[in-house]
């Protein structure tokens, strides 16, 4: 990987949907030697697939929470994570706390609901999210 390569990673995370020609643009290469940079980038699996980003409040689901769970049943805890549909990620984490998850929700009544289901699987502790600021890897 060359410094070429990592700015064609930061494209990509900025806008997935990047023309060839865009980032051939921005990284002074021509469209097919900038095409066959991503090709082997997705070859090598440093590109594992493209997201597209979602707006939770079009969803009507404005209630985003972090609600960090100390377990005393961690494997039931992961399949009830994984299979409600308000937890958008979930994170098996070492130290005091055993599991993470973000949950995004319609109300304070359904993430009420969510924290009363998750209670036989561990302790929780519930943290609203008022804003948040992504970074890029790179």
């Amino acid at each position: 990987m060359d410094h070429v390569d990592y700015e064609i990673l930061k494209l990509l995370q900025k806008k997935a949907k990047m023309s060839m020609k865009e980032i051939a643009s921005h990284v002074h290469l021509s469209a097919p030697a900038a095409a066959e940079r991503v090709k082997k980038l997705e070859e090598r699996q440093v590109i594992e697939g493209y997201q597209a980003k979602i707006n939770l409040n079009k969803l009507d689901r404005s209630i985003v929470a972090l609600i960090l769970f100390k377990s005393t049943d961690c494997k039931n805890l992961a399949q009830f994570c994984h299979t409600h549909p308000d937890v958008i990620e979930c994170y098996r984490v070492a130290g005091e706390i055993s599991y993470i998850a973000k949950v995004a929700t319609k109300s304070v009544e359904t993430l009420e609901q969510f924290i009363d289901q998750a209670m036989p699987f561990g302790t929780p502790s519930t943290n609203i999210v008022l804003s948040a600021h992504e970074n890029n890897i790179l």
